[in-house]
């Protein structure tokens, strides 16, 4: 019997629609003494199960001069299209491939990749497309699917068992009416039959044009794409939520409070957007002093107290619950230079479902891009010195001059909030809170013990499952 690992039945919209299955055959071999014709009807007989029923197209990568005849003949006949390439550059033209699929067949549609390269090859670039256009996606490999992967996906299956599905139905594809093409990609070449197939790859001339192609590198296309987009039409005038870190990102000496929300606002009036803007301010509002709060707070932002305990599991958390209430079109911004270690998954694997518009602004530059797609980007302090317009000065003197909170206040640690400023600073004195923060302070210090302990566990896991593996292509790490 088959094993899903992750399944889910297919919803209406992608039901009928096409599925295009890229299949790295280096990774995922046809098992000795399996029916090459049998690949076909076995992808399509599980994807069935699952209620899907379009049209499928399956492209198998290899350096197919190690393919025998059998199963060329085999995989072409039921109209499985073969392309060759040298089994180092198999991945590279894959996501070429897909890119040029993509850019023929909008939504709705599936992709299906079989390989076990997705976490350490295809995961970051495949992710950034996906917040951009979204596909259904399903994978399958010959180890255990990877986890913590940026990707979403619908289906997940072990290649050996993906291929017994075939026995569990009654029914087959057999030959296709439509051979599968055969195709060199280092010599952009298309073959009539298998025969002339084997004989192009066997010449010279295809040798010294191989030999040419030395790039492994997949196309960088997504990290061409351009910062600080002008606000499109949907979000110009939806809400903003932002969430800032003090702790990574802190007002500087001297720098005055009130200015942080219309330096923000006054940005975002550049790019387009009118909407509402709330901000939270997280960091430990025992070390701040009043004035610093109480500016904050007579802007309209909200001070929330939390220790570097739990400052990014707090912003996380009220993050994900305000995407619960809130749908798009909305945008979020993260003020912060924790995005890759705490934040950056999350926000991936939402973005691949219900796509919001992302703000980011650090205090440094990142030595890498992020997975996460944004609209906009800056660095803190470039953030804070925009030119405030004369209508936000005036709202700034009238602040000044009631000398009053408008923003809430709310203690994180032990989740309670407050409406005065007075009444936070009361209770980071109490002996409750004392309590609470001992407490998860502990608790924190155990998990990570414990954290440490199952990353040990994991690298022997799979130190000796490289050990037990036999040859037919690295796995991703699970």
């Amino acid at each position: 019997m088959s094993r899903n690992y992750a399944a889910a039945k297919a919803k209406p919209k992608y039901a009928t629609a096409q599925i295009a299955v890229w299949w790295d055959m280096r990774d995922c071999p046809i098992p000795e003494g399996y029916d090459a014709r049998q690949v076909r009807p076995s992808i399509e007989a599980a994807v069935k199960k699952l209620g899907y029923s379009g049209p499928v197209s399956i492209t198998a990568f290899a350096d197919h001069k190690q393919t025998s005849e059998q199963h060329l003949q085999g995989l072409s006949s039921t109209g499985v299209a073969v392309t060759h390439t040298k089994s180092s550059r198999i991945c590279k033209f894959m996501f070429s491939d897909m890119l040029e699929w993509r850019g023929r067949n909008p939504p709705p549609a599936t992709m299906m990749l079989i390989s076990n390269q997705v976490k350490d090859v295809f995961s970051w670039e495949l992710a950034r497309l996906q917040q951009e256009t979204m596909y259904n996606l399903f994978l399958a490999c010959s180890c255990e699917p990877p986890s913590n992967t940026d990707l979403v996906t619908s289906a997940e299956w072990r290649w050996e068992s993906l291929l017994d599905e075939v026995k569990e139905c009654s029914e087959t594809t057999g030959e296709s009416s439509k051979p599968g093409e055969l195709t060199c990609k280092p010599c952009k070449l298309g073959c009539q039959s298998v025969e002339s197939f084997r004989k192009h790859l066997s010449t010279k001339k295809h040798a010294v044009e191989e030999a040419r192609w030395n790039c492994t590198e997949l196309d960088p296309v997504t990290r061409k794409w351009a910062k600080n987009y002008a606000a499109k039409p949907e979000h110009a005038t939806a809400q903003i939520a932002v969430w800032w870190d003090m702790e990574d990102c802190p007002i500087p000496e001297g720098y005055d409070a009130r200015w942080v929300r219309p330096s923000i606002e006054e940005e975002f009036k550049k790019l387009g957007y009118s909407g509402p803007v709330s901000i939270t301010a997280y960091g430990d509002v025992k070390q701040a002093p009043d004035r610093l709060l109480l500016g904050l707070s007579s802007t309209g932002v909200a001070v929330a107290h939390a220790t570097p305990d739990v400052i990014y599991m707090r912003m996380s958390s009220d993050m994900m619950d305000w995407v619960d209430d809130n749908p798009p079109p909305a945008t979020i911004m993260l003020i912060t230079d924790q995005m890759d270690s705490f934040f950056s998954r999350d926000l991936v694997h939402e973005q691949q479902e219900d796509k919001y518009n992302i703000f980011l602004a650090y205090s440094y530059r990142p030595f890498k891009m992020s997975a996460l797609v944004t609209s906009a980007e800056w660095l803190w302090e470039t953030l804070l010195a925009v030119s405030v317009s004369e209508t936000r000065r005036r709202v700034l003197q009238k602040c000044s001059e009631r000398s009053e909170s408008t923003g809430m206040f709310s203690c994180k640690v032990c989740i309670d909030d407050f409406k005065r400023f007075d009444d936070l600073r009361m209770h980071l004195s109490g002996d409750a809170h004392a309590r609470e923060e001992a407490y998860i302070i502990s608790n924190f210090q155990y998990n990570e013990r414990n954290r440490e302990h199952g990353l040990i566990k994991r690298v022997e896991k799979e130190q000796t499952f490289e050990e037990e593996s036999s040859p037919g292509g690295s796995c991703s790490s699970s």
